[in-house]
């Protein structure tokens, strides 16, 4: 891309590779929450508040896991061409936008986890399709586990016990917000997109409309709308649903579960696994307060994800990085 420089110890190259890898997070609607300048010395990430969803996310609360989702992705292209960054979040009080700095400050060697967790950036899909009823095995659920604290967060795996309860605090957000006609029509605007489109989800990347068993699944973190149901296509009677949190529940705290969301992803991709999200739950407050008094009622949840062993999907849309990039004015 032309007008890109160099940063700290980043080539030209290596800075778009950087910048498209931060962009292939996930967000909200896939509405791309976020934008980046370039200095000499450190690549920031910004929340753009153009492309809010406020009927969903009016505390910005999903905004701030897609950002921080993307620095995720922004630090580990870093270190998988050899440099360290320097991350420093909310560098600036009086500045809430600006979401992080990282200064990509010195060489380092390539560990074989960055490698991996980079290799896996561009292959992670939200999938809204049926997984297989294979079960997640328990080495790879303490992986799950192990990444989320990485990050100073935390990941609840849910058992039987918990899933009659969390289909019917599903059940009920999701009604909530198809009685408002405000949300259905932000819904409507993000969803069900044509092949052109930058942003938002495609009706491709759809899945299936879920039988009442399946309420949990009615609509995931990027908001994919529902499609006819394909007999034989069944989701799997038993998901793995987690839960990640925060241990407060601050614009910082929120911006780390980002972070930690995405390195659960990233691990779950490396590890052969698909992923999508039931945020619906997340995003009504009383289901939000019903879901943390189910976890325990000490901790913040921040996002519910759905995991297992599933198809091939085709990725939802990026916008270019020159509307994403801003030049550096100095």
């Amino acid at each position: 891309m032309d007008g890109i420089r160099s940063v700290g110890f980043l080539t030209p190259e290596e800075v778009e590779q950087a910048l498209r890898a931060a962009t292939a997070a996930p967000s909200l609607c896939n509405s791309q929450p976020w934008w980046f300048r370039c200095t000499p010395t450190a690549i920031e990430l910004h929340a753009d508040a153009r492309r809010t969803v406020p009927v969903a996310d009016p505390e910005h609360r999903e905004l701030a896991l897609g950002c921080g989702a993307a620095l995720l992705n922004l630090r580990l292209a870093i270190r998988a061409v050899g440099v360290h960054p320097d991350v420093r979040l909310l560098p600036e009080h009086g500045r809430p936008d600006l979401l992080a700095a990282v200064r990509p400050a010195a060489r380092r060697p390539v560990t074989p986890s960055d490698r991996e967790l980079a290799e896996a950036i561009h292959r992670r899909h939200t999938n809204r399709r049926p997984f297989t009823a294979a079960a997640v095995p328990d080495p790879l659920r303490a992986r799950l586990r192990q990444a989320a604290e990485a990050e100073r967060a935390w990941l609840a795996v849910l058992d039987r016990t918990h899933y009659g309860r969390l289909q019917a605090l599903a059940r009920e957000a999701h009604q909530a917000q198809l009685e408002d006609p405000e949300f259905v029509a932000e819904w409507r605007h993000w969803t069900g997109r044509d092949d052109h489109a930058l942003d938002g989800v495609p009706a491709r990347a759809s899945g299936p409309r879920p039988e009442p068993q399946d309420e949990w699944v009615l609509r995931d973190y990027s908001g994919g709308t529902a499609s006819p149901r394909v007999p034989g296509k069944d989701f799997e009677p038993e998901p793995l649903i987690c839960v990640l949190g925060s241990f407060q529940d601050t614009p910082l705290a929120q911006l780390q579960a980002g972070v930690a969301m995405q390195h659960v992803l990233l691990t779950a991709t490396a590890s052969g696994l698909a992923s999508s999200f039931l945020s619906q739950v997340i995003e009504v407050p009383r289901t939000r307060r019903e879901l943390r008094s189910l976890i325990g009622g000490g901790l913040w949840p921040q996002t519910v994800l759905r995991i297992g062993y599933g198809s091939p999907v085709p990725p939802t849309p990026r916008r270019p990085l020159s509307d994403v990039l801003t030049p550096d004015a100095s």
